[in-house]
């Protein structure tokens, strides 16, 4: 079931970037990153109210709701980075910077936590940064290697999400795994939501406008974003987040075949091989941490 799930996720997941890399252009960044949480509710509340007549719901406690506010606020910070990488390195390049996630979050643990890191993670790690070298070294003089940067913190957000709404899921005191994934993409969109209006409000009133006239294209995004969360849950709950990691690297293959075919972009050798060098540095690095 978690490789169904996974699958299922990863694929909701590269057709809602594709939909929000579409709205950056007409609502901005922040509105853009604002569509998969206000209009993804709606979805997570409808299927929750239809789940919960057929099963008891836990109430969320205030350590439920720490967890899953840590992985609201990384995600909401992790979506616009990357909003920005796509729009200056693509939406191939940008997804496999993003993976770059196991890494960064290594490379953290190591440094804050005084975790080992061993000849294994070193090499993988080495091999992971290579390839965000190769992708964007020779174009360090028109500054693309700002882009890159984001990209691989956009990746270690969305890692520190992951850690977050998991916390969240194993929190909860009953429930089965569809029951706690439910509960818990909610309430995370439930604090998104409300961050991003209240930000919208204050700082960016004419992306809120222009949310509500693009309504069709960020109802897509919505929908796409919250059926991605809801089986990225179902993954995390039913088994380690290293597995699921793992197989979501096949998002890398999924958003290259999209950035083609939607976007008209094209991938040159050189993309490609730093591309395959941060798929295998990653796999390595969560193979040696799964032992």
């Amino acid at each position: 079931m978690w490789i169904l799930a996974t699958l299922i996720a990863a694929a909701a997941q590269t057709g809602r970037n594709a939909a929000q890399r579409g709205l950056t252009a007409e609502v901005g960044t922040l509105g853009a990153t604002a569509v998969r949480f206000l209009f993804g509710l709606p979805f997570a509340a409808l299927f929750l109210l239809v789940w919960g007549s057929f099963a008891a719901l836990p109430l969320p406690d205030a350590r439920v709701l720490g967890w899953a506010a840590l992985g609201a606020l990384a995600q909401i910070g992790a979506t616009g980075l990357m909003l920005v990488t796509m729009q200056r390195r693509g939406f191939g390049v940008t997804t496999a910077l993003i993976k770059t996630e196991p890494v960064t979050l290594a490379i953290i643990g190591a440094l804050l936590l005084a975790e080992p890191l061993g000849p294994a993670r070193m090499l993988a790690i080495a091999v992971a940064t290579a390839g965000v070298l190769v992708m964007s070294g020779t174009d360090w003089r028109q500054g693309d290697w700002r882009a890159a940067g984001l990209g691989v913190l956009s990746g270690g957000l969305f890692g520190l999400s992951a850690i977050g709404f998991r916390g969240a899921l194993l929190a909860l005191e009953s429930g089965g795994y569809v029951t706690r994934s439910a509960v818990v993409l909610a309430l995370s969109l439930a604090l998104q939501s409300a961050l991003m209006l209240v930000w919208l409000g204050l700082a960016d009133r004419p992306a809120l406008a222009g949310v509500a006239r693009h309504w069709r294209g960020s109802l897509r995004a919505g929908a796409l974003g919250a059926l991605a969360s809801l089986f990225w849950f179902m993954g995390f709950a039913l088994t380690s987040a290293a597995n699921v990691r793992t197989l979501a690297l096949v998002e890398v293959v999924m958003a290259q075949l999209v950035s083609g075919r939607m976007f008209r972009e094209t991938t040159p050798p050189r993309q490609m091989l730093g591309m395959a060098l941060i798929v295998l540095g990653v796999a390595v690095l969560i193979a040696v941490s799964a032992r």
